[in-house]
């Protein structure tokens, strides 16, 4: 496996998701801002796409690719009864999950969304949209699935260009809604579960080359199988821990208006680094670091950790010094538009400068919690998150009233970094991890080009400040090309301090 390359592969297709999901959310900037349907909307879209998150942003596959890879290496047969047993129970609970919720629903979003419970009005819209798009938690679990075989294969370009689907979906919503008025929540609900059954069809046309399904209700539930479910929520726990405490994030900011929708952009920023620097690189070691550990190869998994931290640092610590620089202005050229007013401008970019503070925690943690999953181990992460959720939940509750929605950012980055140091200490005094020195070597330099181009960006943004105030029209151009500029300058330095080697593209692991 070349590391670099295939989370290059993954990162391209996540990129170009997660720049339409940009211009998706442009439109919905455009057309709802952050008033009354967005903040409803939200609530309703939060729900199954955390449950996406959950599962598909290698959650799952923490818990299936370690099982799957050890039954593969014993032969197809044990492996196909393994993942058809693990599909048909999959199947079944989500199945009898969904139709629970759809049953108390209104209950349900009163849990999520315990700011709407005096409104009438809008609880009864959450909870219709909610009905509209909680299947999707059942069709894009399954997707997970699937995604998960086709990791455990090293195959990533058809996993990462799934989430594409959702996005094309609601674009064309989008682009029709003049016409629909209000309406438009309901059918952006309606494109968000359709997208769910086209990915799931999608993805099943490339399983199928390496697993046939079986529907069969009557399978055993073996010790292996026990196995995996044990470790499964565990994993969902603690490598989706970030967007539990984005979730819990939502429900506390339900009791201030406009504030669900202020965190949902500032959320869909610092995603997009995040989506290549934590996930990406997060789903590609583990098959690796998996197949390794089983065979005992000490120099190879601590070369596979090691350049996993560092791709990541390389790839977050430049992005968080832009993000702190310019949040009010990144802001203001990708969704300052239309309904999207000044206001909503100043208080999305405050919570986008929270936190990317936070930003190398969220990414460094999908990274340091698959060296505990490829050694099976998904307790030690999940008690560690579960600590962290507290933390988060303790600090934005204590604070809210005098702070307000702020805090939540605030509360995220800093159980965030504690997840963090409490991962590293572990997987330290287990003997899981040790940096070696060319980390420590690439490390300073990293810092020190990333610090460079905070300067220069910093620099451009005091060049062009009348183009991309908030009235120009042409500001996301301005802002782009201070973007690219930036960028261009960091990779330079970088490469001219050797903080990254071009050989290290050709490096297989």
């Amino acid at each position: 496996m070349n590391l670099i390359k295939s989370t290059g592969t993954f990162g391209f297709f996540t990129i170009i998701s997660r720049l339409l999901g940009y211009l998706r959310d442009i439109l919905i900037a455009i057309f709802l801002g952050t008033g009354y349907l967005a903040d409803v909307f939200f609530v309703a879209f939060r729900i199954p796409n955390t449950f996406r998150r959950l599962f598909s942003e290698g959650t799952f596959n923490a818990a299936f690719v370690p099982s799957y890879a050890s039954e593969l290496s014993k032969g197809k047969k044990k492996s196909y009864k393994f993942a058809n047993n693990i599909f048909n129970l999959l199947f079944l609970s989500l199945l009898i999950l969904v139709l629970v919720i759809q049953l108390f629903m209104p209950w349900f979003v009163s849990l999520i969304a315990p700011g709407f419970v005096d409104d009438t009005e809008k609880i009864n819209l959450a909870s219709n949209l909610t009905r509209i798009t909680f299947p999707f938690v059942f069709l894009i679990s399954l997707a997970s699935f699937f995604s998960a075989i086709l990791n455990s294969h090293n195959r990533f370009a058809e996993t990462a260009a799934a989430p594409i689907i959702l996005n094309i979906l609601l674009i064309i919503i989008l682009l029709f809604s003049k016409s629909l008025n209000d309406n438009l929540v309901y059918y952006l609900s309606y494109g968000v579960t359709l997208s769910g059954l086209l990915q799931l069809t999608f993805l099943y046309f490339f399983v199928k080359k390496y697993l046939v399904i079986n529907f069969n209700f009557k399978f055993k539930v073996d010790k292996k199988v026990k196995i995996f479910f044990k470790k499964l929520l565990p994993s969902i726990f603690s490598s989706g821990v970030t967007q539990i405490n984005i979730l819990v994030g939502t429900i506390i900011a339900s009791f201030q208006a406009s504030a669900v929708s202020y965190l949902y952009y500032a959320d869909r920023i610092y995603q997009i680094n995040l989506a290549i620097a934590g996930i990406a690189i997060g789903v590609v070691i583990l098959p690796q670091l998996s197949k390794y550990i089983q065979k005992k190869k000490r120099a190879k998994i601590i070369l596979i950790q090691n350049k996993a931290l560092e791709l990541s640092l390389f790839l977050s610590l430049p992005a968080t010094i832009a993000l702190i620089i310019g949040s009010e202005e990144i802001i203001s050229a990708l969704f300052g538009y239309g309904q999207f007013n000044q206001n909503s401008v100043y208080n999305s970019a405050k919570a986008l400068y929270f936190f990317s503070f936070g930003l190398p925690a969220f990414a460094m943690i999908k990274v340091f919690s698959n060296f505990f999953f490829a050694n099976h181990d998904t307790k030690v992460p999940f008690y560690v998150s579960l600590v962290s959720v507290i933390l988060n939940i303790l600090i934005s509750i204590y604070y809210f009233k005098s702070v307000g929605f702020i805090i939540i950012p605030i509360a995220t980055t800093i159980s965030s970094w504690f997840n963090l140091i409490i991962l590293y200490l572990i997987s330290k005094k287990r003997n899981l991890f040790n940096f070696n020195d060319i980390f420590i070597h690439r490390f300073f330099k990293i810092v020190f080009s990333s610090l460079l181009m905070g300067l220069f960006f910093d620099y451009l943004l005091k060049i062009f400040s009348d183009q991309i105030v908030f009235n120009h029209s042409t500001k996301s151009i301005y802002l782009i090309l201070s973007v690219f500029l930036g960028l261009s300058f960091y990779l330079m330095i970088s490469y001219l301090i050797k903080a990254f080697k071009i050989n290290d593209i050709k490096l297989k692991y």
